[in-house]
């Protein structure tokens, strides 16, 4: 029961994140984390990651900006290997304070950040996949804060959304493969990740008929109280009491 509930609600972030770019691991991570635990729910959702951002893809596939792709991976690919090995050897409890915590921040500042009108080129695209990277191997989703980057390289709807889950694609690729190497990756936990990856590519491939029909605003708002939920539920994971 658990499971299924938790791929409904990867069809809907799957959804979510396919109108927007970002958004599925925020409203999926407190569930994992509640139903697996948060040492198995970070794999879990790397892997999941990885299909939902394929999907996307597939669904952009022509609009994809394949020099932007290049500059942002060739930095990102390295620095989130380097911060899921970071993340594993952070004590527990830490984990999910981060996270908490990071959601929570990234409410005021995805709101700053939309405000600035900056014009990133390549080389910008790349110390930004670098930076970005490194947060994404430890806190598992920088989607909030990656959007801004890439709208502000001149990337607009279908070009937007393919281009940013193809370099989120190489960056999730890369923390998988560093979580595998380290044993943190079992066959077990890497099939619960291939089946929620699969509701989420399918509201990915949902999300495509909505995209012209978002109402910006509101969707920001919405974002805002899915970031605050999930960074409490997080924070809740990280002081609960232990039972005795």
């Amino acid at each position: 029961m658990d499971l299924a509930l938790v791929l409904l609600l990867g069809l809907v972030a799957g959804t979510v994140g396919g109108v927007v770019g970002f958004g599925t691991s925020i409203m999926l991570m407190p569930a994992l984390v509640l139903v697996f635990g948060p040492r198995e729910a970070v794999p879990i959702m790397a892997v999941a990651a990885i299909m939902a951002n394929a999907s996307r893809v597939a669904a952009w596939w022509r609009e994809v900006d394949w020099r932007t792709t290049t500059a942002y991976s060739v930095t990102g690919v390295p620095a989130a290997a380097l911060g899921a090995h970071t993340l594993l050897n952070l004590p527990p409890g830490v984990v999910e304070a981060s996270l908490g915590l990071f959601f929570i921040c990234m409410i005021p500042l995805r709101r700053w950040m939309a405000q600035q009108r900056w014009v990133l080129n390549l080389w910008h695209m790349s110390a930004v996949g670098g930076v970005i990277g490194y947060l994404t191997g430890i806190v598992v989703s920088t989607g909030p804060i990656n959007a801004p980057f890439f709208l502000a390289h001149g990337l607009v709807k279908g070009a937007y959304l393919g281009t940013e889950a193809m370099g989120s694609l190489a960056v999730y690729g890369a923390k998988a493969l560093t979580f595998r190497a380290f044993d943190a990756l079992p066959m077990a936990t890497l099939m619960r990740g291939l089946t929620i990856g699969a509701s989420l590519m399918g509201g990915a491939f949902i999300a495509k008929r909505l995209v012209l029909r978002l109402d910006a605003t509101r969707f920001q708002l919405l974002m805002d109280g899915l970031l605050l939920v999930a960074g409490a539920t997080m924070l809740w994971a990280a002081f609960r009491p232990t039972p005795i």
